[in-house]
């Protein structure tokens, strides 16, 4: 494996770009069903399919998809991205997803986002960043609220995972409460 670069550092967690050589690894990356339960993925994808997509990401500008890795190791635990990113009106949506238990609950995913919504307000100059999270997942509601996201609504029935309908709740941080909770003046 060759050295790879570290696009944004944090003190525990790295993120860095996707490419060919982690075919493999995204693929048991998006075949976890803990991880298809949380992020509501249905699909199954083929090696082939997910080949053409990190192919095609290298194109696509409306995106910025990372892998989270762990400093100390090196060992890929996860992904973060903006996606559907609107550059007149500065804003986007922000994914995330931690594949194993052993790495879930330690403050990695924490790290994370707090990386990408310092390259997201800072470099890419976004006004607003929202992402959608199911009810079913308190332990995500609870770190989107704690790194500063407020509740916009909730979106009644929109996934149909498991045999049954599940809401969606709407949460968004703005450009200015980003700055006054994290930038110090």
């Amino acid at each position: 494996m060759q050295t790879q670069v570290k696009c944004l550092e944090g003190s525990r967690v790295y993120l860095r770009s996707l490419n060919g050589e982690d075919l493999e690894l995204y693929y048991q990356l998006l075949a976890n069903p803990e991880t298809k339960r949380l992020t509501g993925t249905q699909p199954f994808f083929t090696k082939e399919q997910l080949a053409r997509y990190i192919e095609d990401k290298w194109q696509d500008s409306s995106g910025v998809l990372l892998l989270i890795a762990l400093q100390d190791s090196d060992k890929v635990i996860g992904e973060v991205a903006f996606t559907d990113i609107d550059r007149v009106n500065r804003n986007a949506n922000i994914r995330i997803a931690i594949d194993l238990a052993e790495h879930q609950g330690k403050g990695y995913g924490q790290e994370a986002l707090l990386l990408m919504l310092d390259y997201g307000f800072g470099v890419q100059n976004l006004h607003r960043i929202d992402l959608e999270v199911f009810t079913y997942n308190p332990r995500a509601i609870h770190v989107y609220e704690k790194l500063g996201f407020v509740r916009e609504g909730v979106r009644r029935h929109t996934l149909f995972y498991n045999h049954e309908y599940h809401d969606t709740i709407l949460m968004s941080m703005l450009e200015h409460e980003y700055r006054e909770r994290y930038i110090q003046k």
